[in-house]
């Protein structure tokens, strides 16, 4: 997976002002509790969660530009949700169907729906390969491993993280995920619905049942005009305790359409290509297959916070100012 520098897009800074204009990224590890904070100006922007005791790695909490946290950990009635996370449904060498999606409930089962580590079927953080904040922009780069009964890898995951701070308590993510047949044939067995490639888990009071707004590149708006149809990009905005704000996924365009769910509960996320979301397909041994997205966290709504004209400037490989 090709690796951008630093170096390589300090080109931003010229455009947006010289470093000392530029708010400041810091990056705060700390391994016994399993999290490595990306904070923004001093104040925490998002939480990458690595825990040895999680099913699943995932981003935990996403603050918005005043700080408020803006997506959910764990939620009932759907308790492997994971606020922001990317996992699936597969299968080894023909073996058994293993779902990392679902890695929640391969736990030791305490109470009705409640499951505890250890975690049989699960992703593990193995090491941080590049953590690195310069000025307004930081680089993460990660390995982990999709593993079953315990600890026989099924897959390889590569993870690269950039983040830009912004102006005003804004940020960008550019992020992408490559996982590799390394132990074997790998076939992917999830439905349509059932995977996260990845999704975004909203708290209840940022939905759109309390009231936010889904909307898309076509304009098109709520879970009923957007669910499973086409989009280059999903914004989800709400107004909450006087702070309009909204988080947009985009996605890298690779040449095919993508579908995307949505949900006015709070979930939504992209599909992969329709012959291969819905339909089993094989990764061979050796083979990858990668997904790139960015995340926009912006201040007002998706015309305020310039959704559609960000978009543009990330397909031109610039971050959104």
């Amino acid at each position: 997976m090709p690796r951008a520098t630093i170096a390589g897009v300090a080109f931003a800074l010229a455009i947006a002002g010289t470093p000392a204009d530029q708010p400041r990224v810091e990056l705060r590890k700390d391994d016994a509790a399993g999290r490595l904070q990306i904070l923004i100006d001093g104040r925490e922007a998002l939480v990458y969660q690595y825990a040895s005791t999680l099913d699943l790695p995932h981003y935990w909490p996403l603050n918005s530009p005043s700080g408020q946290n803006m997506l959910v950990q764990r939620t009932e009635p759907y308790p492997h949700h994971r606020s922001f996370w990317f996992a699936d449904t597969v299968r080894l060498d023909g073996g058994r169907d293993v779902s990392l999606y679902n890695a929640f409930y391969s736990g030791r089962k305490t109470d009705e729906n409640r499951y505890e580590p250890p975690f049989s079927d699960h992703i593990r953080h193995l090491r941080f390969t590049r953590l690195e904040a310069k000025d307004g922009i930081a680089a993460v780069d990660t390995d982990l491993i999709w593993e079953m009964d315990g600890d026989t890898p099924i897959l390889k995951e590569e993870r690269r993280l950039t983040v830009y701070a912004l102006a005003d308590g804004e940020y960008f993510l550019d992020l992408t995920f490559k996982l590799t047949s390394a132990y074997g044939e790998v076939e992917f067995i999830s439905d349509d619905v059932h995977y996260a490639w990845p999704f975004l888990r909203l708290e209840k009071l940022w939905s759109g049942e309390e009231g936010g707004t889904i909307i898309t590149d076509t304009s098109a708006t709520g879970q009923e005009a957007t669910n499973m149809k086409a989009a280059r990009w999903i914004d989800y905005s709400n107004t909450v305790a006087g702070e309009t704000a909204g988080i947009a996924v985009f996605q890298w365009p690779d040449g095919k359409g993508h579908r995307w769910l949505t949900r006015e509960y709070g979930c939504f996320g992209p599909r992969r290509p329709d012959e291969q979301s819905g339909k089993p397909f094989t990764l061979e041994k050796g083979e990858s297959i990668t997904q790139r997205v960015g995340v926009l966290v912006h201040r007002g709504d998706s015309k305020e916070g310039q959704v559609a004209e960000r978009y543009a400037f990330y397909l031109k490989g610039k971050w959104p100012q």
